[in-house]
C-alpha cells in the first residue's frame, strides 16, 4: 500500500512511526511533514489545509489510504473531498468533525442526548454574555470560543474582570476571528483530567489505552497553557470502574447521538474527561488523534494500525480485536525558549543519535544544509516505555538528558501526577 499522511507534528511523526511496523505498506507520504518525519516517509510541501492540492497528489500518486490527522482539515472537509474523488480516507467527514469545530455544538449534542458536562450558555453578543456571567456570580468560571483557535481559545476567568476582558477580546475585538464571534460561557469543573482516544466507525466504539496530559507550561502545573508539555499512559486514575462508567454514560451515547443526528462519526474521537466528584464529565471531544497523547498511545497498541484504519474506513470495527502491551509510556517535549509566547528558530540540535532504543518524535524540527534545527515552540517528544509508569519516567529524562540546543527547556516533572 502507498499510504499519505496529513500533518507534520510530533503527532504525526508518531502516526507515521507506527504506520511504518504494517507489513501492508510499501511507501508513506507525508504533508508536509518535519525534519524527523523526512527518515520514515517522503515529505511533501503541500500545507495540511491545502484540500484541492492534497486530492490532486493524492490522485497523481495513486494513494490508497489518506491518513487525515490534524483538526482543521478535517472541519474544512478533506476526508469528503477525498471520498468524491474515490480515495480512500481515515478521518470524520466535515460533518462529523464538527463536534470539535465547534464548541456550541458539542454542547448542545450532549446537553440533548444527557451526555454529562458542565453547565453552560452560548452567546452572540458581548453585553448578553457578561449580563449573564454577573448573574451566576461564580468564579473561576471557562470562556471558550466557539471555533477551532489553536488551542489557545479557552480562557478561565478567575474574577470578573478577567471575564469581561475575555469575552470583549473574543466577540468585540476579534482575537480570533470568525472562531471568537460565538462563545460558550460554562461552569468550572474540579478533578483530574484524563484523555481517552477512541477508534469508532460510526457504529462500533474501542476505546484506547487512557492518557493524561500535562498542558502548563513549567513544573507543577505553574504558568501559561500550552498544546501540551508532556503527557503519560496510563493514567493512575481511570481504572476498570472508570472505564465501565464512561463507556455507558459518555462513548456509546456519543456515538449514538452523532448517528442519530445524521453526523456518523468515523475515525479517531478524542475525549477529554474531568474525574469530579459527581461521576466523570466531558470537558471537549477532539474529532482526532490528540497531540501529545498519540506520542504515549499508539506505543502501547500491538495491533496493526493500518489495518485498524481499513476497519473503520469499511465500517468493520467490530470483526478487529484491538490488543495493547500490559506497560507504560512517558512523553517528554523539549521546547523552544520563551514558547509558548516568542521563540527563536533555527538552532541545531545535538545529540538524537545518542539516544538508544528510545523513540523521538519530531514537532518542530527542519532540515538545513543535512542538520537538524529547530522550526517552532514544541521541538522534540522524548518518548519511553517501561514495565510501569516509574521505569518509563527515568528511561524519558535519561533520553532528555542526552539531547540539547540553544534555549532548550523541558518539564521535569512529567507523569509524576498522582491525581
Amino acid at each position: 500500500m502507498k499510504i499519505l499522511v496529513v500533518g507534520g507534528g510530533g503527532r504525526e511523526h508518531a502516526i507515521v512511526w507506527k504506520i511504518a511496523q504494517s507489513p501492508k505498506v510499501d511507501k508513506i507520504y507525508c504533508a508536509p511533514g518535519n525534519g524527523g518525519i523526512a527518515e520514515l516517509a517522503e515529505c511533501v510541501d503541500i500545507a495540511a489545509t491545502d484540500i484541492e492540492n492534497m486530492v490532486k497528489f493524492a490522485k497523481d500518486n495513486a494513494i490508497d489510504l489518506v491518513m487525515v490527522a490534524p483538526d482543521d482539515p478535517l472541519v474544512l472537509g478533506m476526508v469528503d473531498a477525498m471520498e468524491k474523488e474515490g480515495i480512500r480516507a481515515f478521518g470524520p467527514r466535515a460533518n462529523a468533525a464538527i463536534i470539535e469545530g465547534s464548541k456550541a455544538f458539542s454542547k448542545e449534542l450532549m446537553k440533548k442526548y444527557n451526555i454529562p458536562t458542565a453547565n453552560y450558555e452560548v452567546f452572540t453578543d458581548s453585553t448578553s454574555a457578561i449580563d449573564y456571567i454577573k448573574a451566576q456570580n461564580t468564579f473561576p468560571t471557562v470562556i471558550k470560543a466557539d471555533g477551532l483557535a489553536l488551542g489557545k481559545g479557552v480562557i478561565i476567568a478567575q474574577n470578573l474582570e478577567e471575564a469581561e476582558q475575555a469575552v470583549h477580546e473574543m466577540i468585540d475585538d476579534g482575537k480570533f476571528g470568525k472562531s471568537g464571534s460565538r462563545v460558550v460561557i460554562e461552569e468550572f469543573l474540579t478533578g483530574p483530567e484524563v484523555s481517552v482516544l477512541a477508534f469508532t466507525d460510526g457504529k462500533t466504539v474501542k476505546p484506547m489505552v487512557s492518557a493524561q496530559d500535562h498542558k502548563r507550561v513549567y513544573d507543577n502545573d505553574k504558568g501559561l497553557n500550552t498544546g501540551g508539555m508532556g503527557t503519560f499512559s496510563p493514567s493512575r486514575l481511570y481504572d476498570d470502574a472508570k472505564a465501565e462508567e464512561c463507556m455507558k454514560n459518555i462513548f456509546v451515547p456519543t456515538i449514538k447521538a452523532m448517528s442519530s443526528e445524521g453526523r456518523p462519526f468515523k475515525g479517531v474521537l478524542y475525549f477529554g474527561l474531568m474525574m469530579t466528584a459527581n461521576g466523570v464529565k466531558v470537558i471537549e471531544y477532539n474529532c482526532r488523534f490528540g497531540d501529545p497523547e498519540t506520542q504515549v498511545v499508539l506505543p502501547r497498541l500491538k495491533t496493526d494500525l493500518v489495518e485498524i484504519m481499513e476497519a473503520v474506513i469499511d465500517e468493520r470495527l467490530d470483526e478487529i480485536n484491538i490488543e495493547w502491551e500490559d506497560n507504560a509510556a512517558v512523553c517528554v517535549v523539549m521546547a523552544s525558549g520563551g514558547y509558548p509566547v516568542s521563540y527563536k528558530k533555527g538552532y541545531e540540535i545535538s545529540g538524537l543519535d545518542n539516544v538508544g532504543d528510545l523513540t523521538v518524535f519530531h514537532a518542530g524540527t527542519a532540515v538545513k544544509d543535512g542538520k537538524i534545527v529547530t522550526n517552532g515552540g514544541r521541538v522534540l517528544g522524548v518518548t519511553a516505555v517501561g514495565k510501569d509508569l516509574d521505569e518509563a519516567i527515568k528511561n524519558a529524562y535519561a533520553g532528555v538528558a542526552k539531547i540539547s540546543w540553544t534555549d532548550e527547556f523541558h518539564r521535569s516533572d512529567i507523569g509524576i501526577k498522582k491525581y
